[in-house]
This record gives structure tokens, sequence and C-alpha cells, in this order.
């Protein structure tokens, strides 16, 4: 495998959907997913990495998905197959305790945080894109939910404008053994710079920053 090498200052860990309701054990949307999300070690896995990154003094990005409110989507012409169900159930909800963050993984100071996304892409029709070059941004590490959806949008997408690319096996999950094989045996591999373990990408980050800002 060619070393992979993450230049600190142009690196960024891209966290995608961290609510309540993926990553809670009581989260709406956390019982379709536990099953892959217990065997690959997803929250020890985003903990370590999480971690890791910040004493490299590497930037975080969270990249949430559109906060549910009333009336959305059902006057639109063509709302996705997702769409159709967070219309339905309610996921994510603006001020309920389901769209509240996760409490291990809610913005610390220096983390940006970007537009939500009505769609699958962290991208498309936010400032996702604007907020990384203004940060000279060249590098992400995608991670977070749903390993076949919207962090396989998100990456594709950012692979279309430019970024070196990494996928984390196990900082991921999905519903089935075969959407986590589509994400990053069939798929991934199309758009993907790389495709790595948590411990392999912990052991390409640049040595911890002693700055302050590391610190936090």
């Amino acid at each position: 495998m060619t070393q992979i090498i993450y230049p600190r200052e142009r690196t960024a860990l891209l966290l995608v959907d961290p609510y309540n309701d993926f990553l809670s054990e009581d989260g709406m949307v956390f019982p379709r997913i536990k099953p892959i999300a217990d065997e690959v070690g997803l929250l020890d896995n985003l903990r370590q990495l999480d971690g890791a990154v910040r004493a490299a003094g590497i930037q975080v990005v969270i990249v949430p998905h559109r906060r549910w409110e009333p009336g959305d989507y059902e006057d639109w012409d063509h709302p996705n197959p997702t769409q159709r169900l967070i219309m339905q159930r309610h996921s994510f909800a603006r001020g309920e305790w389901g769209g509240d963050w996760y409490p291990d993984f809610a913005p610390k100071p220096g983390d940006l945080v970007a537009q939500e996304h009505w769609g699958q892409s962290g991208f498309a029709n936010t400032n996702l894109d604007f907020l990384l070059k203004q940060k000279g941004i060249t590098h992400v590490i995608v991670v977070g939910l749903l390993a076949n959806t919207c962090i396989e949008s998100t990456a594709r997408f950012a692979m279309e404008l430019g970024y070196h690319v990494t996928l984390v096996r196990d900082a991921t999950a999905a519903f089935s053994h075969d959407m986590m094989y589509a994400a990053h045996e069939l798929n991934g591999p199309t758009y993907a710079h790389s495709i790595l373990t948590t411990t392999q990408v912990i052991a390409a980050l640049p040595a911890a920053s002693h700055s302050k800002e590391a610190v936090k």
C-alpha cells in the first residue's frame, strides 16, 4: 500500500450526521445500524479518530443532515426515498433529543459546522466546499453515517471537487453487510484515494501538535 500522508494544515475530518437518532442506543435509527456498528466498533473508533485528529491539530468539520421540521418535503415534487422516510418518522427532528448532537461528537471550539444538507451529499446546496477552501483543505477523511448513502455521496462529491478522499471502513455503519460491502469494495474504489481502517488512519496522521488550539 502506498504510504499516505495527511498534511496537518490541509487535512480535515468530516464527521457526517453525528445525531442522537443515529448514534445513541435510544435513537430512532440506531437499532437498524446497531449490528454493524457493534461489529466494527463504530463508536469507539469514532472516539479514537476524533481524539487523534484533534491531538494532531487537524480541522474537524461537522457535516449535518437537515433536521426535520413540520412541512418538510410534503409539497415537494419528488422527494427522494430517504426524505420520504424522514417525513414519515421525523428522524433528526429539530428541537428534539433525536436531532441533538450525540454528546461525544458535539462541536467543540474551533470546529466548523457546515450548513445542513437536504439530500445525501454534504456538499450539495451547502457551504461545505467554501468552508474547506477558506481553510486551505485538500485532504478529507470522511466518517459517520451511513456508509452507502451520506458518506458515499459526500466522499464522491469531494472527489469531483478535487479533494483527496479517505474512507474509513470501521468508522461508519449501514443497515446490512451488503451495503457495507458495496460502499467499500464495489463503489469506494471507483472514487476514494484511500480506504483504510481507523488504526491505519491514526498511524498516518502527523505527530501530535502542541499548539494551544490542539490542547483545547
